[in-house]
């Protein structure tokens, strides 16, 4: 299964990059960042249907982040969401996957989101509604590093504080940049996770969250909380554009940047490096 999640994240990558390319540009680097994440989360650790995607009591994953919406459309889709061939539709006329993430638009996304902090906000309500009606879902959710300078955050995080809300896992995917720079220079976070552990949450702190292993454990470990009267945020050390060479290299200019089928080629060859069990 390791090594099948591994060649997945290949897979997701190729797909990210195809899909992007097909309408010329978009987020590109924020999606390749957390896709070890979706990886663990989507094929193994959420309890999830797709043929039932409504499912009462199933587990629900909020990407606040709602830019990285090519990530988790890849997932969504290889995970049996939809058709494979639909992410070619990126963001186009009519499409069911715009850009960023809307639940009224593309099966399995559990809320809208885009507006950066809000997303959050709503998971932490989910997860309220979930405890309250004591349904067993666990509710999932990622934040970027950038979007954590959102007062929003910090309201959310202090409500889901008080009221101990342990079915909540949120991971941050701390790439380091935003669409202005390095997050250091716009809004420095730290010491972030001794605020995360002033609003009453648990932390675990991830060295390379692009290390399927280490996102495993993590994983297992913020569901190993529950119970214990705190939410959980893992913050995950990541890289943005993680994959592609030349993505990365772009720096803070890959937020949302062109991205053409010659540079999905490219990208794609660096990505497979040799022919992948998931192609």
């Amino acid at each position: 299964m390791k090594q099948d999640l591994r060649e997945l994240c290949k897979a997701l990558r190729c797909d990210i990059c195809e899909s992007i390319a097909e309408v010329g540009v978009g987020h590109i680097g924020g999606s390749l960042s957390i896709v070890e994440l979706l990886a663990v989360l989507y094929f193994e650790a959420m309890h999830i249907d797709p043929q039932n995607p409504t499912m009462p009591g199933r587990d629900r994953l909020i990407c606040s982040k709602g830019h990285a919406g090519p990530a988790v459309y890849a997932a969504l889709s290889r995970r049996g969401y939809f058709d494979h061939e639909l992410l070619l539709t990126l963001n186009q006329g009519g499409t069911m996957l715009p850009s960023h993430c809307d639940r009224n638009r593309t099966v399995g996304v559990d809320m809208t989101t885009g507006s950066l902090g809000q997303g959050f906000s709503a998971a932490v309500g989910i997860a309220l509604g979930s405890k309250l009606e004591d349904d067993g879902a666990t509710i999932y959710t990622i934040i970027g590093d950038g979007e954590s300078q959102e007062g929003q955050i910090w309201e959310s995080a202090m409500f889901a504080g008080n009221y101990k809300l342990d079915n909540l896992i949120a991971f941050t995917d701390c790439n380091g940049l935003q669409v202005d720079g390095a997050v250091s220079d716009v809004g420095n976070l730290e010491p972030l996770a001794a605020k995360w552990r002033a609003f009453n949450w648990d932390v675990i702190e991830v060295e390379n969250g692009n290390d399927i292993d280490a996102v495993r454990l993590a994983v297992s470990m913020a569901k190993a909380n529950r119970g214990k009267g705190k939410p959980t945020m893992v913050l995950l050390h990541t890289v943005k554009g993680c994959g592609v060479s030349f993505v990365i290299a772009k720096g803070a200019g890959n937020h949302n940047a062109p991205f053409s089928k010659e540079d999905a080629a490219r990208a794609i060859a660096e990505i497979r490096g040799e022919d992948a069990a998931w192609k």
